[in-house]
C-alpha cells in the first residue's frame, strides 16, 4: 500500500469509485453513474484552485481509495474553508484506508493554510460519522429530508475540524 497523488491518469479508476457509490450507496446524492467525460472537469477544478486528489494503490498501481477537497461555498469569506471527500473501493472497506485519507487531507489542508475542514454525511453513514469523530470533528447541524434516493428521504449531518492555520488571516 502507498499514499501517492492521483492525476489524470487515474481518472478512470475514480470514476469506477464515484459510480459505484453513486449505484449502490448514499455517500454521493446523485442518481445516475457520471460519464468519463465528467472527470475532465472535474480534474479542472481540483487543479485551478490547487485541491489535491491522493490515493492510496496496490503494489500494482491499483487505486484502493483516494480523497480530495474543494471549495464549500463560492464567495470570497469563505476562502478558508474547504469541504472534503473521501471514497474507498467496495472490495476495500474496513481496511483503515479512510482514516489514512483523511489524516492526510488534514495535513494538506494546514499546509495550504485552510482553517476550518466541513464534511457533509449522510446520517446513516454511521462508520463515516465514527471516523469524523476520531479525528476531532464536531456535528454542527443536520437538514432533515435534504434528499430522496432509493425511495427513502435522506438527512445529511455536517461535521467540521477547525485546524490551527492560517497564522495570519486576511480579508479580500
Amino acid at each position: 500500500m502507498k499514499i501517492i497523488p492521483c492525476d489524470r491518469t487515474f481518472a478512470p479508476q475514480i470514476l469506477d469509485i464515484f459510480n459505484d457509490a453513486i449505484l449502490h450507496s448514499t455517500a454521493l446524492y446523485d442518481y445516475k453513474p457520471r460519464s468519463p467525460e465528467s472527470m475532465k472537469a472535474w480534474f479542472d477544478a481540483k487543479e485551478k484552485s490547487n485541491f489535491p486528489v491522493i490515493g492510496i494503490v496496490d503494489e500494482a498501481g491499483k487505486l484502493l481509495a483516494f480523497g480530495s477537497y474543494g471549495t464549500f461555498r463560492a464567495w470570497p469569506a469563505y476562502k478558508y474553508t474547504i469541504e472534503h471527500s473521501i471514497y474507498v473501493e467496495k472490495d476495500q472497506r474496513g481496511n483503515g484506508y479512510g482514516k489514512t485519507l483523511l489524516g492526510e487531507l488534514i495535513k494538506n489542508a494546514e499546509v495550504q493554510n485552510y482553517h476550518c475542514m466541513m464534511a457533509g454525511i449522510d446520517s446513516s453513514n454511521t462508520i463515516s460519522l465514527k471516523l469524523h469523530r476520531s479525528f476531532g470533528f464536531k456535528f454542527c447541524g443536520q437538514i432533515k429530508q435534504v434528499g430522496y434516493k432509493f425511495g427513502r428521504w435522506l438527512d445529511l449531518d455536517f461535521y467540521q475540524l477547525l485546524l490551527k492555520t492560517p497564522g495570519e488571516p486576511t480579508e479580500g
